[in-house]
């Protein structure tokens, strides 16, 4: 697994399972994008990422503060990587969002809220980064949930979003393999990160959600940030140069899990 000389880009790569894959790269040679909303954790996880390669490379990752269901604004993550690396090798979507709600209370609102940010923007990007991809060689790594592979009650737009993902990872991987470039999304099950309290739990109600986890999971356990990242990096590399339109579970086994 060694990215030197390439160029990752990275969306959400403010917090969670953004941040931790951007110092995994960095630990592995890549020279980064970061893109996400929060300016500040975003120089965070840019100052992580120079501390981790160390020795591997001393480039300064390019941090780009993109709302990314702003559709006028997505273009320009494109032009900047151009303009400061001239490549892109690879191109992890992770941004995402998840609201609670169900047939009976979900809005239009917010079921084009989270279908903007988790389907539509995605949609958008690698639309524009595929032309460079395909001068590389180069692949994408989606990030989608075991929400994709399995039903949940109370996220329903957000279980369409992943199940929408994960088609569209199959649909790319396809289009894309005679032009030598390979898509892969990893299904993530319960990790720990912000995702949930951004999404309106509490945190009595996280910690509870947390230890249920012991029994949602066959692993008996919620998931690590690190864990995540050590999949997308390796169907990012060329240990994986034979994978494409995969859906890789990275969930401790609960795709596979059924209620007795």
């Amino acid at each position: 697994m060694d990215f030197k000389g390439k160029v990752v880009l990275i969306t959400g790569a403010s917090s969670g399972i953004g941040a931790a894959t951007a110092v995994k790269f960095a630990k592995l040679g890549a020279k980064l994008v970061l893109v996400a909303r929060n300016v500040e954790n975003l120089k965070a996880t840019g100052e992580k990422c120079l501390k981790a390669a160390g020795a591997q490379g001393s480039t300064t990752p390019l941090l780009i503060k993109t709302d990314l269901s702003d559709e006028k604004a997505v273009p320009n993550i494109i032009t900047d990587v151009s303009n400061k690396f001239g490549q892109l090798d690879v191109l992890v979507n992770n941004a995402g969002i998840i609201e609670n709600g169900s047939i009976e209370n979900t809005s239009l609102e917010q079921f084009d809220r989270i279908m903007n940010m988790n389907l539509r923007s995605v949609y958008q990007l690698t639309m524009l980064a595929v032309p460079e991809l395909i001068k590389t060689k180069g692949n994408i790594v989606n990030i989608s949930s075991v929400c994709g592979l399995r039903a949940f009650p109370n996220v329903l737009a957000y279980n369409i979003s992943k199940s929408a993902i994960d088609q569209f990872t199959r649909c790319v991987a396809l289009e894309l393999a005679p032009k030598g470039v390979r898509c892969n999304a990893v299904n993530p099950g319960v990790v720990v990160t912000n995702l949930h309290k951004r999404g309106g739990m509490h945190d009595e109600v996280y910690e509870k959600f947390l230890e249920h986890c012991k029994v949602t999971h066959a692993l008996g356990r919620a998931g690590d940030v690190e864990e995540v990242a050590n999949a997308i990096c390796f169907l990012a590399s060329d240990l994986a140069t034979f994978t494409t339109g995969m859906n890789m579970p990275v969930d401790g086994g609960r795709h596979a899990m059924c209620p007795r």
